[in-house]
């Protein structure tokens, strides 16, 4: 069995057409394979045929443990450094002061150092496993096959070697196999040979590839070969996982951190001569320097391992961390409300965006499409269904009635299918499926006019030609051609219709004025419009040739398809947040005008332009049309990508644009962000995009912006929170080294705060929800500094605040405070790092609102963040009353906590006096020339 499959592959891989003809074709392989081209697999062989022949899965790269980021973690060469001088100090410890007591400093600084590589490790791996499971859904995809008889819909996983797959636009090739039957099917085989030009497949060239792409047409094909066994399996082994790009957020951060980093490393150096010299002056004036000893030594040691720790909280490794915990954060809460981020920087960008391109079908409107409007035989009739939800006679005469079912059921793409208990559904794109359905409620047999004619050849729906054709043979041997599509096109190809009479007469112009009227109303009315054509070809016409021209138009079709609930409110809520909302529609123009008006899209003062004319345009008239433009009505593809290239070049917008089909693919590539859908969308389009709307909904659109700019904001509120720790944190020990020659934290303590500062400050501000006043500003701009005013604003005032404290009670602390006694010093100490410790956790929640003086808003709902806080509290508290050992401190009095704990409060009454001072903003204006959103009270 193995050396069959392996003969197979080869055929299929090689191209082997001679091999292929003496094994009989695709119906020897199937027979080879045990499996009817008509039924194909049966479900209860799937599993014999998956330990037989292989799964459909390729080799992943092996997932990450707990223990190698714990073992990253620990390779950070400060805390290498930092362990070292713990052991030496342990060893000097041992012989100066003996058991257990020269032990406690190095043991303290080794404790310290294991929790901050635990809860660095913890954060790491808790990302990595939402990463993973975000990248599992990333791989969901549904193909169709024909299994037990009936069409139906399977995961891409439980693909088999023999099932029979139907592939359409758009489509990934799942496996390797053979076409068996199918219209125009083009491959692009880029991915596999590099080669741009698509291949035509048929039956003298069958052989389809895994992880090519059906650029058009459509087809069956037989899987002979899955999983890595396949073409694309065996070049995936080949190459190693990519890992993702820095986002351009983290790329700034890590600049910033490698900047604070350096002047800590200054800080550090600075500190520890000064400190150093301060020491061997001392010993010049007391004559002692010629005498060393293992005291002396000690003292040293503390000094360089107080300046190695000054570089541990200086360099700020929690910055690019805090972006990470922050998407990570988002893309889970964004995949619970249906939207599926591939790319990371994708839903920081979208934070920034300032113009969505949005299509309208199935992302504006709910996309269940019913026939709700038929003008035939000269007259307009309402579609209505009975309670058993049968279509109400229309009156329609008989030979009209059999002519428009054909045209229904032969020129279609999709299918009705019957599930495991005989229930009929049918699938297909949402169109198709709505006349296919109407098709059968007015009682049509779809089964018996297939059986009657023979379909000879069809061009398949794409979004460029806007249309469908197919040519039948019918009983009495003459051919017809049917003809559906985009109304305005189709009507164009039309000469003749059929009358009230049922007589087929001319279009005069009176006629062809009068037809149009009816297809004006029912655009108006908001509903997409077609028309059904057909040609019979007489022997002598290019008989096996779709004609372009010529055709009797049979119907009008309205089809409705209802806005979705809440869109209008979204688009409301996108102006309001100075985001432009553009339709890009394949709809007609006063069609694509009802609808953009029903959703607030288009205004008095924009204007609706026809693809066409649009594309016409000089640079110049775009340059001075593009900002009012606000529908593009039958849009083609190129259509949007101009507008999205002109937007990006012309106006400098970061620009968000949703497609679906595989002609929207370059547009999807070249916007800022690319939104595929979910469920309309083609295998192309999602492979194109940034982000996938797993609902095809445009709220969720909204939604993404809304928690990009989150991201965003809760970066800056833990930077002003980082860099204030890092301000002050590096000035006290510098001052009080300077002047009274000691540091006045230890290197356990610093850990403890670089512990706070860095990965619980990240957790705690990193993952903060957004809320609604998100939405009430305008977007940041690309060059727009991270460091706002505002923000230099706070961290220089709470940092002068905090120094002014500290260095108060450092050198006057004792007469302040009526401290006396041996351990008064040690006493000061604790209360100086105590107080210290609460100004952050204040400033903290400080930083949760960079502008408003309502910090408490909403801070409840934030768990994350009431857990941290109160994890730092609890543990300052262990490590004060119980770990002064390790720690270097002393139990505190009740009063003294009190007024640590009041002083740290403080912080609070001295945001809101700095929130009062205004920052200056620029006189910024948008591209069109509207002012930007006022700030003020209402700022979020």
């Amino acid at each position: 069995m193995e050396a069959e499959l392996e003969k197979l592959s080869l055929i299929v891989s090689s191209y082997d057409i001679e091999t292929l003809k003496k094994l009989g074709g695709v119906e020897g392989v199937a027979s080879r394979l045990r499996v009817s081209l008509n039924i194909g697999v049966e479900t209860s062989d799937v599993p014999s045929r998956q330990n037989v022949y292989g799964s459909n899965r390729y080799t992943e790269k092996p997932f990450k443990s707990f223990w190698t980021f714990l073992w990253e973690a620990l390779r950070d060469i400060t805390l290498i450094i930092l362990m070292v001088c713990a052991v030496v100090s342990i060893g000097v410890g041992l012989t100066t002061e003996g058991w257990p007591k020269g032990t406690y400093d190095g043991l303290g600084i080794l404790l310290s150092i294991f929790l901050v590589v635990v809860v660095t490790a913890i954060s790491d791996y808790r990302q990595s496993l939402q990463f993973r499971d975000l990248d599992r859904e990333k791989k969901k995809i549904l193909i169709e096959v024909t299994r037990d008889g009936s069409r139906q819909k399977i995961p891409i996983y439980d693909l088999v070697v023999g099932d029979v797959v139907h592939l359409s636009i758009g489509d990934l090739v799942p496996a390797d196999g053979i076409f068996l039957s199918g219209y125009s099917l083009l491959i692009d085989q880029s991915s596999m040979s590099g080669e741009s030009v698509p291949i035509s497949i048929h039956e003298g060239r069958p052989f389809l590839l895994s992880g090519t792409k059906v650029q058009d047409g459509s087809a069956k094909m037989l899987v002979t070969t899955v999983g890595m066994k396949t073409e694309w399996g065996k070049l995936m082994e080949r190459l190693a996982d990519g890992v993702e790009d820095e986002t351009p957020l983290q790329v700034k951060l890590s600049g910033v951190a490698a900047l604070i980093g350096k002047i800590g490393l200054a800080f550090a150096l600075l500190t520890f001569m000064v400190l150093a010299v301060r020491f061997l002056v001392e010993k010049v004036l007391r004559h002692e320097l010629k005498r060393w000893s293992s005291n002396d030594a000690m003292t040293l040691l503390n000094y360089f391992v107080t300046a190695v720790t000054i570089i541990v909280v200086a360099v700020p490794e929690g910055l690019p961390l805090a972006v990470t915990l922050s998407l990570a954060f988002a893309m889970k809460k964004l995949m619970d409300n249906k939207a599926l981020v591939r790319h990371l920087s994708a839903c920081e960008t979208m934070g920034s965006a300032t113009c969505i391109c949005t299509d309208k079908t199935g992302t504006l409107t709910t996309n269940r499409m019913v026939v709700n409007k038929i003008w035939i035989c000269e007259k307009t009739k309402k579609v209505e269904t009975d309670a058993r939800g049968d279509a109400i006679a229309l009156n329609i005469p008989e030979n009209e009635l059999t002519l428009l079912l054909q045209a229904i059921f032969h020129n279609t793409g999709a299918e009705v299918v019957k599930n495991e208990r005989g229930k009929k559904s049918i699938l297909g794109t949402p169109t198709e499926s709505a006349i296919l359905e109407y098709g059968l409620l007015l009682g049509g047999d779809i089964d018996k006019q297939r059986r009657d004619c023979k379909l000879l050849k069809v061009e398949p729906f794409n979004s460029e030609k806007k249309k469908m054709s197919v040519l039948i043979a019918l009983p009495g041997g003459n051919n017809r051609a049917f003809c559906k599509g985009a109304a305005e096109i189709v009507f164009k190809m039309c000469d003749r219709f059929i009358d009230l009479n049922g007589e087929i007469v001319h279009l005069t112009k009176y006629r062809t004025r009068y037809i149009m009227d009816v297809i004006n109303e029912f655009t108006s009315e908001a509903l997409r419009t077609l028309c059904l054509a057909y040609k019979d070809i007489e022997d002598g016409d290019e008989k096996d040739n779709i004609p372009d021209s010529g055709y009797t138009l049979i119907a009008v079709v309205g089809i409705k398809d209802p806005v979705r609930p809440g869109v209008r409110n979204a688009v409301k809520t996108c102006l309001a947040a100075g985001i432009t909302v553009r339709m890009v529609t394949g709809d007609n123009i006063k069609t694509a005008k009802a609808i953009a008006k029903e959703c607030g899209i288009l205004t008095a003062d924009g204007l609706a332009i026809e693809g066409p004319e649009f594309r016409n345009k000089t640079l110049d008239e775009m340059r001075h049309i593009i900002p009012r433009v606000q529908v593009i009505a039958r849009s083609s593809p190129m259509d949007k990508l101009v507008l999205v290239d002109n937007l990006r070049g012309m106006f400098n917008e970061i620009v968000a644009v949703t497609g679906d089909g595989t002609n929207d693919a370059p547009a999807l590539h070249e916007a800022d962000i690319g939104f595929a859908m979910g469920i309309a969308g083609t295998e192309v389009a999602k492979e194109s995009a940034d982000i996938i709307v797993l609902d095809d909904n445009f709220s969720t659109i909204v939604n993404v912006a809304k928690w990009g700019r989150s991201v965003y904001i809760n970066i800056q509120k833990f930077v002003q929170f980082q860099l204030t720790v890092c301000v002050v944190a590096l000035m006290i020990n510098f001052i009080t080294a300077c002047i009274s020659g000691s540091a006045p934290f230890t290197a356990v303590q610093l850990l403890w705060v670089n512990l706070i500062m860095d990965t619980l400050g990240a957790i705690a501000l990193a993952t903060e929800p957004p809320h609604e006043g998100l939405m009430n500003r305008p977007p940041v701009g690309r060059e727009v500094s991270l460091i706002s005013m505002t923000m230099w604003r706070n961290i220089i005032g709470q940092s002068i605040f905090q120094l002014a404290i500290l260095l108060v009670f450092s050198f006057t602390g004792k007469q302040i405070l009526r401290l006396e006694g041996s351990d008064a010093t040690i006493l000061l100490n604790t209360f100086i790092f105590n107080t210290f410790v609460f100004c952050q956790v204040f400033n903290e929640i400080n930083c949760r609102d960079m502008e408003k003086i309502n910090v408490f808003r909403g801070i409840f709902g934030s768990w994350i963040f009431l857990g941290v806080i109160t994890s730092s509290v609890v543990f300052q508290f262990i490590i004060v009353e119980f770990l002064g050992t390790f720690a270097s401190t002393i139990p505190l009095s009740w009063e003294l906590w009190l007024l640590s704990v009041l002083i740290g409060a403080a912080s609070l009454l001295v945001a809101v006096i700095l929130k009062l001072i205004p920052v200056e903003h620029k006189n910024t204006k948008h591209h069109d020339g509207y002012d930007l959103l006022p700030t003020g009270p209402e700022l979020a």
